[in-house]
């Protein structure tokens, strides 16, 4: 980076379903200490629970997941049969952000940090980002579409696309914050480092629930191989001290779908503890002082 660029800071936010409550941790450090970025970008749980960075909200995604991991409104086989989504629409996004847990939507429309989600079209097997503009409907929605696993979770149709999971081409949306111009970007993982993804193994029962959208069964049967790449060019980013990469420090041992909250604050607090041991790091690369 020469002297005359503009530094844009950004956190960039793995997915990883119930893994993404170690992101919690990080963020709710980041928050206490009042660490400010100029944009940020999530997939899938990375984006849903990501989405209280811009709000503000310490400790929020912890606090629901908790109360309602037994609840069989939130998450259950009954929901998936009934409805088709594992995780049930009407009442993770919106009887819980708008009734029992509410969703900051004004602060998260006035905080001038830029948030973008990611979410695979179905249709072209490639990725759509949108950029959230208030926390509203919409936004909402754009979040639900960039979570929702395929197999236990319907397409979500928005406008002229129909989405699933981001994490199924682009896990980690770093290359996408570059070319926005974001050039000091704080990376969040939720695998360990030497962690190497392996192809799908339920393939044919991927292939069976998207029969009608083949594009996508096509970037799932190389999504082992995409995510390995993009771990290799954060870990080159990270040698060259263009990113700053925090990830667990060894597997998290969780499911996907965990509902044990011993388990659940578990992970949170192994971000928790990462972040703090890391945080004058953070500092000093946000402010221009890390090795360049």
């Amino acid at each position: 980076m020469t002297m005359t660029e503009t530094v844009k800071t950004a956190l960039i936010m793995e997915g990883g379903a119930m893994r993404g409550l170690f992101t919690c941790g990080v963020m709710d450090v980041f928050l206490e200490n009042e660490i400010v970025f100029d944009g940020a970008a999530g997939i899938s749980a990375g984006v849903t629970f990501g989405c209280n960075y811009k709000s503000k909200q310490i400790g929020r995604p912890l606090r629901y997941n908790i109360r309602f991991s037994h609840d069989p409104r939130y998450s259950s086989f009954r929901s998936l049969i009934t409805s088709g989504d594992l995780y049930n629409v009407e009442f993770c996004y919106h009887t819980i952000p708008e009734e029992l847990d509410p969703f900051d939507q004004k602060t998260f429309a006035e905080n001038p940090m830029e948030f973008y989600i990611g979410a695979a079209n179905v249709e072209t097997g490639r990725m759509v980002y949108y950029k959230c503009t208030d926390g509203g409907e919409t936004d909402i929605e754009w979040m639900r579409a960039s979570a929702s696993m395929p197999m236990v979770s319907r397409p979500v149709k928005i406008g002229k696309y129909t989405l699933l999971d981001g994490g199924i081409i682009d896990p980690v949306p770093y290359r996408f914050m570059e070319h926005k111009g974001y050039n000091r970007n704080v990376i969040i993982l939720t695998q360990p480092k030497g962690f190497v993804k392996k192809k799908f193994s339920a393939m044919p029962l991927m292939k069976a629930s998207l029969r009608k959208y083949p594009e996508i069964v096509k970037a799932m049967e190389i999504r082992h191989i995409r995510y390995n790449r993009e771990m290799e060019e954060i870990a080159e980013r990270e040698e060259a001290g263009t990113a700053l990469v925090i990830r667990p420090p060894e597997a998290l041992g969780i499911s996907r779908t965990e509902k044990d909250p011993v388990e659940l604050r578990r992970v949170y607090e192994v971000g928790r503890e990462e972040a703090e041991r890391r945080l004058e790091e953070v500092k000093a690369f946000l402010a221009g002082d890390a090795v360049s």
